[in-house]
This record gives structure tokens, sequence and C-alpha cells, in this order.
């Protein structure tokens, strides 16, 4: 049985939670053609054993798009054919402020693009919010940078599940029979 997916799904999750795994599943839970739109950037060695060990997992079935500054280009690729992984908003997020580049302009060319895209998305993305509050400023900056796109994407997104320990959880929508 295939699923059916909304065109916006949130999956939401701490780190190590199971949220990109889960994501991949339920992308895999479609049917479609795949496509992976790659935010993260190896800039040390751990980064980039973690990116290896995603794309073991995924295996070659999937077309990877790098994008780890303009997500919009990378969705008008998309076909109507596919379903598109974007994993993830918070290393999107990360890169926009270490390049030092305005987030009001790049979050509206996201969403923009997220409205024409022609096929479902589903959008991995940290809850960073349960923690302690960070001690400096930097941290405490992109935490709440980071709560305001999640809860701006929440409200465009027809589901949005959060994963802990695994363990899938709906907050918003219907999650299609047969999903993970």
């Amino acid at each position: 049985m295939t699923v059916t997916l909304p065109s916006l799904t949130l999956v939401l999750g701490g780190a190590a939670s199971g949220k990109s795994d889960y994501a991949e599943r339920l992308v895999l839970s479609t049917g479609q053609l795949l496509a992976y739109i790659a935010t993260a950037q190896a800039f040390d060695d751990e980064m980039g054993a973690k990116i290896e060990r995603h794309q073991a997992r995924r295996g070659g079935n999937w077309r990877t798009i790098e994008a780890p500054l303009e997500i919009g280009p990378a969705l008008t690729e998309i076909r109507a054919d596919e379903v598109v992984l974007l994993d993830c908003a918070t290393m999107w997020l990360s890169n926009q402020m270490g390049a030092d580049l305005a987030l009001a302009e790049a979050e509206a060319g996201l969403f923009a693009s997220l409205t024409s895209c022609k096929a479902p998305v589903v959008i991995v993305s940290n809850e960073v919010g349960t923690g302690i509050v960070p001690e400096n400023a930097l941290a405490r900056r992109f935490r709440q940078a980071q709560g305001e796109l999640n809860q701006r994407l929440a409200q465009r997104a027809d589901l949005v599940i959060t994963v802990m320990a695994g363990l899938p959880l709906t907050l918003k929508g219907t999650l299609p029979a047969g999903a993970p």
C-alpha cells in the first residue's frame, strides 16, 4: 500500500531522536521517485561521518541535491512524480546565520518555493527550545530563530509529526493510512 502525503509535512525532534530515519521511512512509503535536498556541510570530520551515515542509510535510490543555502532553486528542480525530503531546516538556518544572510528574505524565499513546489515536501527540523537557556548571545539568537522558523513551518504544514526516542507522535493533521 502506498501512502499519499500532503503538500507539506514537518517532522520535528531533538538531536538523535530518530526524526531523519522516520522522515525517510515516511517518504519511502509513498512509492514515488525520491529526491533529497541536503543542507548539511561537512566542516569537520564528525559532520562528514554523520553525512556519510545518512547517505549509506538512504542507499542509491535517491536523487540528491546539495543546497546548504539556496533551497529555492533546488525545489524548482523537483518533478511532480517525486517526493522530496529536505533534511534539515536546522542546518539551513545555521548556514544562513553563519553566512550572515538576511533571515527574513531567506525565509520568504523558502516559503515561496515550498508553495510552488509540484511535489510533496517533507521537512526535518530540530526542536531546540526544550533545553536550558544558552549562555551566549549567538546560541540564544539561534534558538529563538529556530523556534520561530519551526512555528511558521508548522503553521503552513498540513501534517506535523514529532519524534522522540524513535517514536512518532502526530501534532497536526492525520497520518495517512499505511504510514510508518
